[in-house]
């Protein structure tokens, strides 16, 4: 069990809420490796395009857009295709982004409860939460479970209503979301989150995200509690 959160010291999150794919663990070469097989199997055409289009997008929207690229497959085939290479890898060696792993212990050490909110199933996302450390991953909400998928807010507000029962009166304001791409950041923002944007494969829109973030390296979690809600950009509501 994670350890009860300390009566004095540094000021800490209420709560922390973090993507999967690109921000917690660097998947994003996994799921290029197994869909551009996927494709080449069924003499599709690859591009960086695609790969960019497909970034934090719900699975089932980047199945029809490989489709369209030429897998002859249905969308819940391509998806248990490709997710179960991506499952099977991260099993076999977690490949998680620098400074995530830390942050995550330092939760666990402290008590400060963590969402994951991601657009990847759920048999994926309970691969890399068995890997967390004990408590850091509280609540669990993904791609499967929301109506709409990133850059709607859905996600990020059932994760704060699933961590509300946890932590009663639970603000919003006095969490942070970690994200790293475009419509993360701005689903995480839009759900009225304090929000880290720490881009890996694609950049992020200037002034979208409450701060940017080159690397989680060396940040601690008094760092996430500092960083303050500013206006909410544009976007589905």
């Amino acid at each position: 069990m994670p350890a009860p959160r300390p009566t004095s010291g540094p000021p800490l999150p209420t709560a922390v809420l973090w993507d999967m794919d690109g921000t917690l663990v660097d998947t994003e070469p996994l799921w290029n490796a197994a869909q551009q097989a996927l494709l080449a199997e069924y003499g599709g055409v690859w591009s960086e395009a695609l790969a960019a289009s497909l970034v934090g997008r719900p699975l089932d929207e980047g199945a029809r857009r490989l489709q369209a690229a030429g897998i002859g497959l249905d969308v819940e085939q391509i998806i248990a295709r490709t997710m179960g290479e991506v499952a099977a890898a991260i099993a076999d060696a977690v490949p998680w982004r620098p400074g995530a792993l830390e942050l995550l212990r330092k939760q666990s050490a402290t008590g400060v409860p963590g969402a994951l909110v991601t657009m990847s199933h759920a048999p994926l996302a309970r691969v890399l939460a068995e890997h967390a450390p004990d408590g850091a991953l509280t609540v669990v909400v993904t791609g499967d479970q929301a109506r709409a998928g990133k850059p709607d807010p859905e996600a990020y507000r059932l994760a704060l209503h699933r961590l509300g029962e946890h932590v009663p009166g639970l603000d919003p304001a006095d969490c942070v979301a970690v994200e790293d791409s475009p419509v993360g950041v701005r689903a995480a923002v839009t759900a009225g989150l304090p929000t880290v944007g720490v881009p890996s494969v694609l950049p992020l829109p200037a002034g979208v995200a409450t701060v940017e973030w080159d690397t989680l390296a060396g940040r601690t979690l008094a760092d996430l509690a500092a960083v303050r809600p500013g206006p909410a950009p544009d976007g589905r509501g």
